[in-house]
């Protein structure tokens, strides 16, 4: 009966209509028929799709956070939510990540991306990509850099996109080398720069200029506008821009308030009605004036014009540990020195508690939409993709 309803349907307009569903209708889809199952798994299609018009309704929520489990090892867990009238309702049971390589820290796990539908989980060593959409999942090849004996190397930044010269993905890693001087004491470091291409999973170093030191926060990393961007500090504080297709660096300066160096505030970067966003909070263990401790939001209004920052929202004390996404143009997610939750509504002012909770400084999350797109399969000498 629905094959001859297909059929009977001109194949331009059977395209259109696919597009309108969500992910888990169109993996059942390829069920019906042979071109179905062509149409939907095409190029075209994938991209098509990855391109439509959405909402917030169309928004999902992954969140990672960190527990210690009875024999005092650190746990990553990941959590997959849709959201209605402002309550997180889970699409499937939690997941364990158990391909973490330190089970003595969990800070610096981060979730990076989304980029069309696809997201990377990372620690200093491993780095996970995942399709939370299509629940498929693999291991990417660690980078076969170190340094020499004597020396120290440590992973400050990473970040993710797609290269839309080549069409394929990449990883892009900040290291700072440093020798290990008589006095315990690290001398001077030096930037190092390796990059993953997803189409191969080769890792090769990049030769660059001289670099800003990262200023590692729970909230950069993030990718906008096809660069990806961290903290760093010169004589003041930048927001460090790496093109995933050039891979040019550029320095972008933040608004002149925020440039100082300072041990009282912290930064994180979010994306706000699709605009490139500051957000300035004061440091968690900083002893700040309760009167002075405010949270200022900053809005670029024109992407990379640093006369272009205006500040948006100033809010009240909220004392939290870090800023991390924003969900539905308007709530600010946000986790509690104590490790909680939280969503704060930029409208109406107020906060909640979203009854998700995990080690303290150990909460990331990624707002992202549904999409078909497939994981790099890499190389032949590969690691599989996976089911989760």
């Amino acid at each position: 009966m629905v094959n001859g309803i297909v059929k009977k349907l001109p194949e331009d307009l059977v395209f259109l209509i696919l597009l309108t569903f969500p992910v888990k209708s169109l993996m059942r889809f390829k069920c019906i028929s042979k071109a179905w199952s062509i149409l939907i798994q095409s190029t075209t299609f994938i991209n098509r799709h990855v391109n439509r018009k959405t909402n917030t309704k169309d928004e999902f929520i992954l969140f990672k956070r960190g527990i210690k489990d009875e024999q005092e090892e650190f746990k990553n867990i990941l959590s997959f939510f849709s959201g209605d009238d402002d309550v997180l309702n889970p699409l499937f049971p939690d997941i364990d990540v158990t391909y973490m390589t330190s089970k003595c820290n969990c800070t610096f796990n981060p979730l990076i991306g989304p980029c069309d539908g696809l997201i990377a989980l990372t620690d200093t060593i491993i780095t996970i990509l995942l399709n939370p959409a299509t629940r498929n999942f693999r291991l990417l090849p660690p980078s076969p850099f170190g340094c020499p004996k004597g020396y120290h190397r440590s992973v400050e930044g990473v970040g993710f996109g797609l290269d839309t010269i080549s069409n394929y993905y990449k990883v892009v890693r900040i290291s700072e080398v440093s020798c290990e001087e008589d006095d315990g004491y690290p001398g001077p470091k030096d930037s190092k720069i390796d990059v993953c291409d997803l189409s191969t999973d080769s890792w090769r170093e990049l030769d660059h200029a001289e670099l800003p030191l990262i200023y590692w926060v729970p909230c950069s990393g993030m990718l906008y506008n096809e660069m990806v961007h961290w903290f760093a500090t010169t004589n003041i504080m930048v927001i460090l821009c790496f093109d995933m297709s050039t891979e040019m660096f550029r320095n972008m300066k933040m608004p002149e308030t925020c440039s100082r160096l300072t041990h009282e505030l912290y930064y994180g970067l979010v994306i706000l009605c699709e605009s490139f966003t500051l957000i300035g909070y004061s440091n968690p263990i900083s002893s700040i004036d309760p009167v002075k401790d405010k949270m200022h939001i900053w809005v670029m209004i024109e992407y990379g014009v640093s006369e272009s920052w205006i500040m948006k929202y100033t809010i009240k004390p909220l004392s939290i540990e870090s800023p991390l996404a924003v969900w539905k143009k308007n709530i600010l997610l946000l986790q509690s020195r104590s490790g909680l939750l939280i969503s704060y509504d930029l409208n109406s002012g107020e906060a909640k508690e979203l009854n998700l909770h995990g080690f303290p400084d150990s909460l990331s999350v990624i707002v992202y939409k549904e999409c078909l797109t497939s994981i790099p399969k890499g190389s032949e000498y590969s690691t599989k993709v996976q089911k989760f």
